[in-house]
């Protein structure tokens, strides 16, 4: 995880120290260099002979034994020069900033024009950084009340500021493991958290979850109205839909009904759900903290792509909401070309929907009324929510 975070740095340490171009190295010679240069510079309990041995062992290990040589003195050399600085003679603030935080520069160049550099500074820092561990209880009262006395005894647990019913967790971790796998707890983030609250079914109600595995926003969802509401779960492929029966089954959760179907064209009639969840398939870049690869592997044509799916669903499932139902749309990304460009597409072509402002915290909205959260600002992953309501007068 440290070498994904910090792969752009590592490779301009690799280009001083080997006096070569990383881009040109064989693949597994560039990856056991990133691995020990990580461990030279950002670790403190690994012995500098340790991660220079092993790094050496590595590449006989990877079988390109005529590179040990080649290793063993770019790290050598590290070890003589510890203190040098990469940023030194970088001038431009955004290759600075790139470098700095490894970020390649045309992601960081579009959250500038976004966000400003200040904000895309301050997330681009936190992306580097470990995320906090927060779960929800699904328990009865008292089995929760002892699951979080037994968790006391070993950590920090403090209640989420972000949504009702979350914790979050600093200090010894395996017993949140055992009780996850024990269906006693489950860990999802606060910000995803979010997103059932604000969607809040009510009892007897009928609610779509039109991208529901693997099933954390599913089972959340089940948990609201004590249980009386009726969700249906469904996803594009089969093993997908195992996940969140599996989930389910864990939580012990039977409100629950999955489906296989495409997002795009729902099979169900028309205004038959009061609740409709399009948590849509996205970029994930509000998740780099847990998922740091993504930096790496997204481009400007993934985005765009994203965003034209991201419209379609949103506007296919309109017509499945009942008159005065509630439609909320998620994601995961920051990207405003799969939020707000997304939003103002669905409005233009809806004009029977119109924007709810979500009972949130004022400092979590946006001008256009939905909720953005951010890693650098209430710790949580980079959530965009938005609520829509379905006019009473709408024709069924």
């Amino acid at each position: 995880m440290g070498v994904l975070r910090r792969q752009l740095f590592l490779d301009r340490l690799i280009a001083h120290y080997s006096d070569r171009d990383p881009e040109r190295l064989d693949p597994e010679v560039r990856r056991i260099l990133r691995l020990g240069l990580y461990q030279l510079r950002f670790l403190t309990r690994i012995p500098v002979s340790a991660a220079v041995n092993d790094a050496v062992k590595l590449v006989r290990f990877a079988r390109v034994r005529s590179a040990d040589r080649f290793v063993n003195a770019v790290l050598r050399r590290a070890t003589r020069e510890p203190d040098y600085d990469v940023l030194n003679g970088i001038e431009d603030p955004v290759e600075r900033l790139a470098v700095e935080t490894s970020h390649p520069r045309w992601l960081l160049e579009r959250w500038i024009r976004s966000f400003g550099l200040e904000q895309t500074s301050a997330f681009a820092h936190a992306n580097n950084e470990t995320p906090p561990v927060s779960f929800r209880l699904t328990g009865s009262e008292s089995e929760n009340i002892r699951t979080l006395e037994r968790l006391q005894e070993t950590a920090t647990i403090v209640p989420s500021t972000v949504v009702n019913n979350a914790w979050v967790i600093e200090g010894e971790m395996s017993l949140v493991r055992q009780f996850a796998q024990d269906g006693r707890l489950y860990v999802q983030d606060e910000a995803s958290q979010l997103v059932s609250q604000i969607l809040d079914p009510k009892p007897g109600e009928l609610v779509l979850d039109l991208c529901a595995a693997p099933g954390s926003k599913t089972t959340h969802l089940a948990t609201f109205a004590a249980g009386e509401a009726t969700v249906v779960a469904g996803d594009l492929h089969e093993h997908r839909i195992r996940l969140v029966k599996k989930a389910a089954r864990l939580q012990q959760i039977d409100s629950i009904k999955c489906v296989v179907l495409d997002g795009s064209s729902p099979p169900f009639r028309d205004a038959r759900f009061d609740r409709v969840l399009v948590d849509a398939p996205c970029s994930g870049t509000g998740t780099l903290r847990r998922n740091p690869e993504i930096r790496w592997r997204i481009s400007p044509a993934d985005i765009e792509d994203l965003s034209h799916r991201q419209k379609h669903l949103l506007h296919s499932v309109a017509r499945v909401v009942k008159p005065g139902g509630r439609l909320v749309y998620s994601t995961c990304s920051v990207e405003t070309e799969e939020n707000e460009v997304v939003v103002e597409d669905f409005l233009e072509r809806n004009s029977d929907f119109s924007r709810l402002s979500p009972p949130v915290d004022a400092a979590l909205l946006t001008s256009s009324e939905a909720v953005r959260t951010w890693p650098h600002e209430q710790q949580t992953d980079g959530f965009f929510i938005a609520s829509f309501e379905r006019n009473r007068q709408a024709k069924e």
